[in-house]
């Protein structure tokens, strides 16, 4: 059995309080990433620097922990939700306050843009893991829930923070915005593990094998199986759990030339599983459905994520200042994504909607709006374009849905944190490129088209790639040796 073997899904009970207090977790370190477009023009004022430069600020923040997602994972994997989320706390909470005395963006960019970014990977790889162990049937729509507090947070925190601008300057702003972080720790008290994480399942066995040891000697080849048995069970990442738990060297192992040869077997089995590791984890790449997702999911982070932080400044640039209304075009952003999440988790669970077309669909909903905003020059149209370009974002909340459906559930850790890295890389270049087709053009047009163009390529890739005629042809091509005449011999022989 395998070491992470767990409760079935409860699909409801303590399971919505664990909804609840994701998306608190989720609305609380999110919050002020997803609204950084306000903050971006204080950042331009306050230190002078060019518009490339300065928006590595807020593509890192939402980049680097997307990156970091396959690190996030192992963490969540070997501690649990809980210890990281409280941990995710320290980091958001104290990045944001250190951000407060950023003498120049360079600081800014290792405090709000690593620091906190590393916090919110997370929480996101936290939030997202324990919910799918909790929910099954109705996982699109919890997925949806938990993945919406970002979107509520980023729609609060972009009024908020105008506000608290406003009466306590930029540096009390973010220090007020840090401290409201710290409730984090609260949150992760609610997040009651049905898994057992790795690192405890080592820390029992090693315990249980030392209580052991003065009674029974266990044999020399304990980690020996044979065909069909034991390691052909376990999943690659609980084998590294299990060789860990199981290599403690005894205390007649201690001395001499045996000592010696105990330490070169467990080397030698701890590297191979490792290797195993690695070699599953690049398998995911071989899978033409998870590669195309990979490659749609760069495309569309690269694309869709600059208007976030640059649609206030699109607006200013036009002109339009005079116009902004109490609500910033972030927060109609970051409002409509919630709602594209509810309801796109909510479309991924009806049976006869195939959820890998329906995201690619959203990719081209949002490249057709982004090449439209250069063309619009009213703020109503802008607002309208926000609107739209939010709801398809909501595609987010269909990422851990496709994996699952395409992986599995007891590889979703490995094949989530890939995807994330994609999307992360995606996130980190998309605005800076914006920001550098500002300073080299003067004008916004060219490097939407370019944003648009990403998107787009994207959604039709995924389309393509996710038609049912590959299959087809592959299961012909797996049966050479059949020769069909007509359509009759064909479902004759499958007969």
């Amino acid at each position: 059995m395998s070491p992470h073997t767990s409760k079935k899904a409860l699909d409801g009970g303590w399971g919505w309080v664990v909804i609840v207090a994701c998306f608190m977790a989720q609305f609380l370190a999110y919050g002020s990433p997803q609204s950084v477009g306000v903050l971006y023009p204080e950042w331009l004022h306050t230190f002078q620097e060019g518009k490339g430069m300065t928006a590595w600020v807020g593509s890192l923040v939402s980049g680097v922990g997307l990156i970091a997602s396959p690190v996030c994972s192992a963490c969540v994997d070997n501690f649990g939700a809980r210890p990281v989320t409280i941990f995710s706390g320290v980091m958001v909470a104290g990045g944001l306050m250190l951000s407060a005395f950023a003498p120049n963006v360079q600081f800014l960019i290792f405090s709000y843009g690593i620091v906190v970014g590393l916090g919110c990977g997370l929480v996101y790889a936290a939030t997202l893991t324990i919910t799918c162990q909790y929910f099954d049937k109705r996982r699109g729509l919890a997925l949806g829930i938990v993945t919406t507090g970002t979107s509520v947070g980023g729609f609060l925190y972009a009024t908020a923070q105008n506000e608290l601008i406003v009466l306590f300057g930029l540096e009390g702003c973010l220090l007020i915005i840090g401290a409201l972080a710290l409730n984090l720790m609260a949150c992760a008290g609610f997040m009651r593990p049905l898994n057992m994480p790795g690192y405890y399942l080592k820390q029992k066995a090693a315990l249980e094998r030392t209580k052991e040891q003065p009674f029974k000697k266990p044999p020399a080849d304990d980690l020996k199986t044979t065909p069909g048995t034991g390691e052909k069970k376990l999943p690659v990442k609980d084998h590294l759990i299990t060789i860990d738990a199981k290599d403690i060297p005894t205390p007649d192992n201690k001395r001499g030339f045996m000592a010696g040869l105990a330490i070169v077997k467990i080397i030698k089995k701890k590297r191979q599983a490792y290797s195993k590791y690695m070699h599953s984890t690049a398998d995911f790449l071989h899978d033409r459905n998870f590669m195309a997702l990979c490659i749609a999911i760069f495309l569309f982070s690269l694309g869709a994520f600059p208007p976030v932080l640059f649609m206030e400044d699109v607006a200013q640039s036009e002109g339009l200042i005079d116009e902004v209304k109490i609500i910033p075009l972030v927060s109609i952003v970051a409002i409509t994504t919630g709602v594209g999440k509810l309801t796109l988790g909510m479309l991924a669970d009806i049976r006869w909607i195939n959820s890998v077309f329906l995201y690619a669909f959203t990719l081209l909903g949002t490249g057709t709006a982004l090449l439209l905003i250069p063309i619009s020059k009213s703020y109503v149209g802008l607002q309208v374009l926000s609107a739209v370009v939010g709801f398809f974002s909501g595609n987010w909340s269909l990422t851990s849905y496709i994996t699952t459906k395409i992986v599995g559930l007891d590889k979703l850790t490995q094949a989530h944190g890939i995807l994330m890295f994609f999307g992360g890389f995606g996130i980190m270049l998309g605005p800076p490129v914006v920001g550098w087709f500002f300073d080299w053009t003067q004008s916004y047009d060219l490097a939407f088209y370019f944003s648009g163009g990403s998107v787009l390529l994207g959604g039709v890739t995924l389309f393509l790639c996710a038609l049912p005629c590959w299959d087809k042809k592959k299961a012909d091509i797996d049966r050479p040796d059949i020769q069909y005449t007509t359509n009759c011999d064909k479902v004759a022989s499958v007969a």
